[in-house]
């Protein structure tokens, strides 16, 4: 706590007041569970999905060593894997029956985030940021990306959603920090992660015309879809977009939420939870745009729902 202070099990590794988008997300795709962590999910429960992310992590296995042990992207793969080894015991060694199973499933990647906040931009730690110009650094990213997500689909999976990275440089974070020339936000980190944003794209492109057969892509643009939460915030209830509803600190944004530390008690009305993740409400918008979503400047180049039903 804080953390979970609105979701049914309270504080569970959510860095959020209640649901998650990817929980929101498994609701509108018809689970009556929330998705269980791959730590703790055995057996048949496997049936049912699993929940493989890890806080702080990123596309580089370095990224976010400076907040502790975390599972990279690299390990999260490896992770699904095993998972895929221990599913076929239930398919009794039918590949066919195995395969058709995992084409079935649908696999969100959200991921890059880090690698900027929790890396590049973090130049007293890391040395990317000396070492990379900002489109050498996401050619980087994309390129590990894509063995990445060629390892997901050559491992059985079909269906795969990946989510560009958000308006970072107008989280409370860099609004806490930053002082710029008339601008509100970072304009630095958002232009190097557009960069990325752009390239994801062109990746999903590339897989879905055929340089991996039978597979599905969906890109999600997080950028826009946030950007848009803030530029109307009044039309969606919102009431404050530049602070976190807990945390220290100018904008709530220098540190994120202290243990047990009071949130504020209009949660609903905040965009932010703390200095760099959304409130619940926020994400539910998130979601619900993304699933049902006829824009493909939002869902690209297809929505989850149409996802679902292929």
């Amino acid at each position: 706590m804080p953390y979970g202070i609105d979701f049914p099990q309270g504080a569970t590794g959510r860095f959020t007041n209640g649901r998650t988008f990817v929980d929101i997300l498994a609701q509108l795709l018809g689970f009556s569970n929330y998705i269980p962590p791959y730590a703790s999910a055995r057996g048949q429960a496997l049936l049912q999905g699993a929940n493989y992310a890890s806080g702080a992590s990123g596309i580089r296995d370095e990224t976010g060593n400076n907040l502790g042990d975390h599972m990279s992207m690299n390990q999260q793969v490896e992770s699904f894997g095993r998972t895929v080894q221990q599913l076929s015991r239930y398919f009794r060694g039918d590949t066919n029956a195995l395969g058709t199973y995992l084409s079935k499933c649908i696999i969100y990647s959200g991921l890059g985030s880090n690698d900027y906040l929790n890396n590049y931009f973090m130049r007293d730690y890391y040395s990317t940021g000396s070492q990379y110009t900002p489109q050498a650094y996401a050619a980087s990213l994309i390129q590990d990306y894509t063995k990445q997500l060629t390892e997901l689909y050559n491992l059985g999976a079909r269906k795969i959603i990946v989510a560009g990275v958000g308006q970072i440089g107008c989280i409370p974070y860099q609004l806490a920090r930053y002082n710029g020339n008339g601008s509100r936000c970072n304009e630095e980190i958002n232009n190097a992660i557009a960069l990325f944003n752009t390239g994801l794209k062109r990746l999903v492109d590339r897989f879905n015309k055929g340089q991996l057969r039978g597979a599905k892509f969906v890109y999600l643009d997080s950028f826009k879809s946030s950007q848009d939460l803030v530029q109307n915030a009044k039309t969606y209830g919102f009431e404050v977009v530049d602070k976190g509803c807990c945390g220290v600190g100018r904008n709530n944004g220098q540190i994120t939420c202290l243990p047990l530390q009071m949130s504020c008690d209009e949660r609903q009305k905040y965009v932010f939870w703390d200095a760099f993740h959304p409130t619940e409400a926020a994400n539910i918008l998130l979601a619900k745009k993304a699933y049902t979503s006829k824009s493909k400047s939002y869902a690209y180049p297809i929505n989850i729902q149409q996802l679902a039903m292929l």
